[in-house]
């Protein structure tokens, strides 16, 4: 740890401070050198090690199975192995997952779930490495803060959820026209004929908003409060003293296994079941 609080409250608050760039009160662009003049920032600024790392994580699943889409064709007349094989396994998983679920025809919503469980996964399992290793690597190149675990950062969950809003906005529209999407926030879940009907108007249109409000807060804050939880108890088994860390980590690092490939899981069917909602016609 780079931080010059070596208590363990100054350990675990330079562990969830990110590295920041944003504007200065006196108009300056520059990177945080602490957390006072992140807070000094306001909105508007960029958490350069959550964008990095998403980033490159994005970049390292449009390689992994770009390569394996196209070496696949080598095994048209045997079973894949090895890299190949985990790939398949995930793309049969997802498959199965939008059957199962999305009731409509779609070439893009397969590879949307496809994109968002591994994506996520990806980002998720970064909680897997030892909370000390890349922060102190990167301190050996002067770099002061850095949170590794994408998902742990709200900007990251809470922009992916508002990625799939704008998804279900778009496709409500377009299955059903402006007037039908409006029809169904205004005309449910109370229904009723004649002056009634236009009286319940706003209560439903309340009711609804409220509802698909919910959907993308709900998606980001499930997966970012997970998320943060085992990050946190990462950092406090990294506290105790060493000679203690192997008993307290391995069982939580394979329970953690299980935490992050649920978390995806759920994200993902959930993103199918709003999608799934959007094509639907009432």
């Amino acid at each position: 740890m780079a931080s010059s609080d070596t208590s363990p409250s100054g350990y675990i608050q330079h562990h969830l401070t990110n590295l920041v760039y944003g504007k200065m009160p006196d108009g300056a662009w520059k990177i945080a050198v602490n957390a006072e003049e992140a807070a000094q920032m306001g909105f508007w600024k960029f958490h350069i090690d959550t964008l990095g790392w998403s980033i490159a994580l994005g970049f390292l699943f449009i390689l992994t199975f770009g390569f394996a889409a196209r070496r696949a064709k080598y095994y048209v007349n045997q079973p894949p192995r090895g890299f190949l094989a985990v790939v398949e396994m995930v793309v049969e998983f997802i498959e199965l997952q939008v059957r199962d679920t999305f009731n409509h025809k779609s070439k893009l919503v397969g590879p949307i779930a496809i994109t968002v469980f591994v994506w996520i996964f990806l980002m998720n399992a970064m909680d897997l490495i030892p909370v000390d290793w890349l922060p102190m690597l990167f301190a050996s190149f002067g770099v002061e803060y850095m949170k590794v675990v994408p998902s742990t950062d709200p900007n990251i969950t809470l922009g992916a959820s508002l990625s799939v809003f704008l998804l279900v906005l778009f496709y409500s529209i377009k299955q059903k026209g402006i007037g039908g999407f409006v029809g169904e926030l205004t005309l449910h879940p109370f229904q009723a004929s004649g002056f009634l009907k236009i009286l319940l108007i706003p209560f439903n249109l309340f009711l609804e908003l409220i509802s698909l409000m919910s959907k993308p807060v709900s998606l980001g804050l499930r997966l970012f409060g997970n998320m943060y939880a085992g990050e946190m108890i990462f950092i406090l088994i990294s506290i105790v003293p060493f000679f203690v860390q192997p008993a307290l980590w391995l069982p939580w690092a394979f329970l953690h296994i299980l935490v992050i490939t649920l978390q995806a899981f759920i994200f993902t069917v959930l993103t199918l079941v709003y999608l799934n909602m959007a094509f639907d016609h009432h």
